[in-house]
């Protein structure tokens, strides 16, 4: 006999039992819907992409935890973000596409990183970008995460704020204190404000060689955090003379009063200037957001502005802007707070349990009841009908319809309410007509 291995999966994965399944794939048609609303296009890109096409935007942190691995003679990695392949996607679709580019993406990545509370090696992501030719308005900027808002509260969430910053703002402040050369060491180094602590980052610009006055000034700035008209007006007040910072500045203001103007309420949205973003590529808006309560999952949806997007696969200059949910990290932490409702374990609004021999009369029903638009399942096992009704109580079927030797003979059906214990005996026709009635009046109760 072979010997057993325990079942099990890898670290940093996730498997969801049937109903937690059917609950996600409710929260990702909600999330698509909305993409969908908003004008965004689907796209699928590979799962795999070819190592230099992935190397090429990576750096940072993220290079370190890619899965890389050759296949004979090809290099090749799986994909950390959305993002990157869509700078390769355009760049090479560009004389194919019509500009602004408005593309959403809901698949999984891969990060080799420690595991913990809301990170996942294997996780899914719903991305949303607008890529222009040459040119991109500012307030897209404001857009993405307008739409984000509103997925965000449909599916479930009501109070958490988008922490917006913008990095040009940052790196001007960085060059007027002399610190330009730096502006990317001290980016990356707030950007762990919140995991490290300000103690730990003034220890860490102290080993950038800055001074004193320096690391004070840095560590002030970064704590501005609140209402937009509060943080921006405390930026402007500064009185730092520099172009870049006053470019940041101006695009901030416009993003958060174009936030406004698409229905996002001034409370669910701050700047925060210590936001940066660890990934090298964003330039100009950043984005992270964080469910109240639960910040130490980290933040839920994230991105920013991207003033090249590909530019190391063309020539042509394709900014971009965008966002990305992590759906997993967020069901994850839905599940924790209880914020998923118990559901059932099956597509199925109707179970026929058919009663001596009567197969062919219960085949027959079945597929009349799924011919009419009803999703139907069908036990077929010669067993007890007790064991029966208790498979149809664990999947949480709401109906059931008993078919034995007197409805077979009769051409009726008895339908039983899973949930009121009420059956009676109707003809097919009526059945239909029932939960066909049923079925609207459900729908019509989720759309509003």
């Amino acid at each position: 006999m072979a010997q057993k291995v325990t079942p099990r999966i890898l670290s940093g994965f996730m498997e969801l039992i049937p109903a937690e399944q059917l609950a996600f794939n409710a929260m990702a048609d909600r999330v698509r819907a909305l993409f969908e609303n908003g004008g965004f296009v689907p796209l699928d890109t590979p799962v795999l992409e070819l190592s230099e096409i992935l190397l090429a935007k990576a750096g940072g942190e993220t290079e370190k935890q890619i899965y890389r691995f050759s296949k004979g003679d090809t290099d090749m990695c799986l994909r950390f973000d959305l993002t990157v392949p869509l700078s390769r996607y355009v760049a090479q679709h560009q004389n194919e596409l019509a500009f602004p580019f408005k593309r959403y993406h809901i698949a999984k990545s891969y990060r080799g990183e420690r595991p913990q509370k809301g990170r996942f090696r294997e996780f899914y992501q719903a991305d949303i970008d607008v890529v222009g030719s040459e040119k991109l308005s500012i307030l897209y900027d404001a857009e993405v995460p307008a739409l984000m808002y509103r997925v965000l509260r449909a599916v479930g969430l009501d109070w958490f704020h988008i922490h917006l910053n913008n990095r040009k703002l940052m790196k001007g402040f960085y060059a007027a204190l002399g610190l330009e050369e730096k502006a990317t060491d001290i980016l990356r180094l707030i950007d762990k404000a919140d995991k490290i602590g300000l103690d730990n980052v003034r220890a860490g610009l102290k080993e950038l060689a800055l001074s004193e006055s320096q690391i004070t000034r840095i560590l002030a700035f970064v704590q501005l955090s609140g209402p937009f008209e509060t943080v921006l007006t405390k930026a402007a007040d500064l009185d730092i003379q520099h172009d870049l910072y006053q470019t940041g500045l101006d695009e901030l203001t416009a993003v958060c009063r174009g936030l406004i103007a698409l229905g996002v309420p001034e409370t669910h949205f701050v700047v925060d200037l210590k936001i940066t973003r660890g990934l090298d590529y964003y330039t100009g808006t950043v984005y992270e957001t964080f469910i109240d309560d639960y910040q130490n999952w980290g933040s839920v949806c994230s991105g920013g502005r991207y003033d090249n997007l590909a530019e190391y696969y063309t020539d042509r200059k394709l900014p971009g802007v965008g966002m990305s949910i992590g759906l997993t990290r967020l069901f994850d932490l839905m599940k924790a707070a209880n914020l998923i409702p118990a559901g059932r374990a099956t597509t199925a609004d109707v179970l026929v349990l058919p009663m001596g021999d009567v197969s062919a009369y219960a085949l027959d029903v079945t597929r009349q009841l799924r011919d009419a638009g009803i999703p139907t399942e069908i036990y077929l096992g010669e067993v007890k009908f007790k064991n029966k009704m208790t498979y149809a109580n664990k999947i949480g079927v709401p109906y059931v319809v008993v078919l034995g030797e007197d409805e077979a003979a009769a051409g009726q059906i008895t339908l039983k309410n899973m949930q009121t214990g009420v059956q009676e005996t109707l003809s097919l026709q009526d059945v239909v007509l029932k939960l066909q009635t049923l079925g609207t009046a459900e729908q019509d109760e989720s759309c509003v």
